[in-house]
This record gives structure tokens, sequence and C-alpha cells, in this order.
């Protein structure tokens, strides 16, 4: 199988498409939030005219009220892939997750879970919000910290939820990498300063095609209620527009830094994968260059 990760706005979907045509593939979604339905605008999520006549698997499976569950989407991911294997056609795995990802190529399995320890761990996180504990994460583990967003409450709880259970830093429970299926991976990055610009104007175009109707439509359907899709870069930015907390320049140039820090954890997380063939997403021979390690 394919692989084809790198940071947000680096052109990860436009090269898996060109790879499914010429390698006879089928696409496989590792955006964690591509996995909610009805978040298209704010996920970049292809529509069916970009995708080609490509298959597109694991897109729109959750409602936006489920926490995302990395364990349910290693199965359920692995069982797309077999059938795509079984088919004979090739696997094209596809995103900015760096978690979703190693839990699909690799053998992973999850530490454990104490209700009590992460009810506790979530009353103090309504209580007092993410900064303390991301404080709290990032003195115990600095690595975790890194890749893990300050407003990601929900990942924060689980690391200091794994961090109490084992007694060990959250990033010693990730194993060290026993390959599930052979995969070449494909990293696909730009220059910063492009990157930058690529970002603000997805950002405002976001807006300019419907991103707040879009949530509107998923407030009645309880994104904001909603652990994890509520806090997705964009929707928790046009929320506070929604409500008058922001304004919408606010609400785009907070999206825009915040997008842009999170790129800078995709490409920690991804660039100490030593497996990882980099190929630059503004080349004209990108495509061809992909296609030459495939080959």
């Amino acid at each position: 199988m394919i692989t084809v990760v790198g940071p947000t706005a680096s052109g990860k979907s436009a090269l898996s498409i060109a790879l499914a045509h010429e390698l006879d593939g089928e696409v496989v979604n590792a955006d964690s939030m591509q996995l909610y339905r009805g978040m298209d605008i704010g996920t970049a999520k292809l529509t069916v005219a970009e995708r080609e006549g490509v298959p597109h698997h694991l897109l729109d499976i959750w409602e936006v009220t489920e926490p995302a569950a990395v364990a349910e989407y290693q199965g359920l991911a692995r069982a797309a892939i077999d059938d795509i294997i079984a088919r004979g056609r090739v696997p094209i795995l596809v995103g900015g997750s760096g978690l979703y990802v190693r839990a699909v190529l690799e053998e992973f399995s999850f530490p454990g879970t104490d209700p009590v320890v992460r009810a506790r761990l979530e009353e103090e996180l309504a209580a007092v919000g993410a900064a303390p504990l991301y404080d709290r994460l990032r003195s115990l583990d600095p690595a975790a910290a890194t890749a893990i967003l300050p407003s990601n409450g929900r990942r924060i709880v689980r690391a200091l939820e794994v961090i109490e259970l084992t007694g060990e830093p959250f990033t010693a429970s990730l194993p060290d990498p026993v390959p599930h299926y052979p995969s070449l991976q494909i990293g696909v990055d730009r220059e910063v300063a492009e990157l930058d610009e690529r970002i603000a104007l997805r950002v405002d175009l976001m807006w300019e095609a419907g991103l707040l109707d879009e949530v509107r439509g998923l407030l009645p359907l309880g994104l904001r209620e909603g652990r994890t899709a509520g806090r997705a870069l964009g929707y928790q930015q046009a929320i506070a527009e929604i409500d008058g907390r922001m304004s919408s320049p606010e609400a785009k140039e907070d999206t825009v830094r915040g997008t842009r820090r999170f790129v800078r954890r995709q490409r920690s997380w991804f660039r100490r994968d030593p497996a990882i063939h980099w190929l630059d997403g503004a080349s004209g021979t990108l495509v061809a260059d992909a296609l030459a390690l495939a080959r």
C-alpha cells in the first residue's frame, strides 16, 4: 500500500487522486476531522466531483457528537484496506493525522482506560479549561505536549490519564514501530512561507464557501457539544463568530494562527519517521516523482 502524509495544505489530496488514477488505487482517509459527517468546508474534504471517480473510504462515518476514537478508526481502516487489497487494487492512505496513520500502519495497541480517572480529569477540564491541564502535561511529558494542540482538551485528558495509570510518560506507551502492512510512505511538504500563504488563502476561501452556514446547520445536530468536532480548527472559531464572541476578521485570523501552529506539530511528528520519502508539493514533477517511488 501507499501512504501520503504531510502538513495541512501541502497538496496531499491532489497527489492521492493522481496516484489512484495511475495505480488503480482507492483512497482511505486518515484525516481525523474528515471522519465527521457534514464537516466538509472546514476540513477541505474533496467533493464527489473533485474525487474524479476514485473511491474514497472512511469519510462521513461519525456524527459530530461522537468523540474521536483512534482504536475504532484503526479497525475500520484496516478492514477497508484489506478489502481493497483482496480486490486486487492499491490502497492509498491519505491524511495529516499522525497518530491515525501510525495506528493503521504499525502493530499498535492502545493503553487501557479507567472510568474514574477519566471522569475526574474531564470534570477538571470542564471546570478550569484546557490550559492548566496542558501546562501539567508539558511538565510531565514535553514530547506529548509538543504533539497535542493546547486547545485539544480531549487528547490532553487522555495523555494525563495514561500517565497516571502507567506511571510513565504518555509517549512511553507508544510502541517501537513494527509494520502491520508493507507500505511506501510519501511525505508532501512545501516551503514555510508558501505554506503560510496557502493556509491564509484556504481560510479565506472556507468563509467565502459558506463555512458559517455549514456550522449553523451542524449546531442543531450537536456540534457545539461535540468534544472533538466542536473544537476543530475553523469550527470553534466559526461558532465564536456566530455567538458574537469574535468578529469575522478575528475568527479567520485565529483560524490561520491555529492552523499554522498545527502544521508545526504535524511536521514535528512526521519528520521523526525515517521511512517517509519527502517530496516538494510545489514541484512540477511531484506526481512523476511519486510514481517513480511507487514503481
